[in-house]
């Protein structure tokens, strides 16, 4: 790849993902692009001459796919909300809190349905959120560089 991702774009890409899109970097560009899976399955089933009635903008979505398609080998994809476990590495945050008292209320807000919104809740109680924060976008920069490295991608870090 000529051109290296920036890992804090990798990062972004990472917070954002949606049960309904992939996200590929093109190894050839540098260029990171989410397509839906609407999008993927048309280019699989259609022509690109088939979409010609669609709006411009929904045109290029399936453009997009149609590349990613056609040319898969020039694209990796990156993991996905499922291979990146929010819910492990908050449990790993918690485990990292010093004070027995707040680690306690931290791993008990955590259980069950609702488990994400009473974390939240807790780590503002706490004051913690600048820590948390902190936190989760080193582990999410450590997801990124691993993905890199096991896929061969230059990358800066800055």
């Amino acid at each position: 790849m000529k051109n290296p991702v920036k890992i804090q774009a990798i990062i972004e890409e990472l917070e954002m993902q949606f049960d309904e899109s992939r996200t590929f970097l093109n190894v050839k560009t540098g260029e990171i692009i989410s397509v839906t899976l609407d999008d993927l399955r048309a280019a699989e089933d259609e022509d690109e001459e088939e979409f010609g009635h669609l709006p411009e903008w929904e045109q290029e979505d399936r453009k997009v796919a149609n590349d990613v398609f056609e040319n898969f080998e020039n694209y990796k994809e990156l993991p996905t909300k499922y291979e990146v476990n929010e819910y492990e590495i908050i449990e790993d945050f918690c485990f990292t809190v010093s004070d027995e008292r707040k680690q306690d209320k931290l791993l008990s807000s955590i259980k069950g349905k609702g488990a994400f919104r009473r974390f939240k809740d807790k780590i503002i109680d706490f004051e913690m959120e600048d820590q948390w924060y902190s936190y989760r976008d080193e582990r999410y920069k450590q997801i990124a560089i691993k993905w890199c490295l096991d896929n061969n991608i230059d990358f800066i870090d800055k």
